[in-house]
């Protein structure tokens, strides 16, 4: 839930900081994922968007869509996306 995304969101502006020329912002949106994520990068003019995937397979992702796929084919910007290291055996 919220506490899950506010970590997420800490971590990931811990690590931007030690860039430099680097802007990270935060922004809650309600909507169909696909569509919101696409607007906003638009909106705030983001020069590259990067996302986590879940690492769905086949048949979840072609019923619930990928959001991480639709932003790939849609956004107005690179758009990377960061895949969940597999665990070591």
């Amino acid at each position: 839930g919220k506490d899950v995304a506010d970590s997420v969101t800490e971590k990931a502006k811990a690590f931007c900081s030690g860039f430099h020329n680097i802007k990270v912002e935060t922004k809650v949106q309600r909507g169909d994922p696909r569509d919101v994520i696409c607007d906003m990068v638009e909106k705030l003019g983001g020069d590259m968007l990067v996302m986590g995937s879940h690492g769905y397979g086949l048949i979840k992702r072609a019923l619930l869509g990928s959001v991480s796929n639709y932003c790939a084919q849609n956004a107005n910007c690179p758009v990377l996306i960061v895949k969940k290291p597999k665990p070591k055996h």
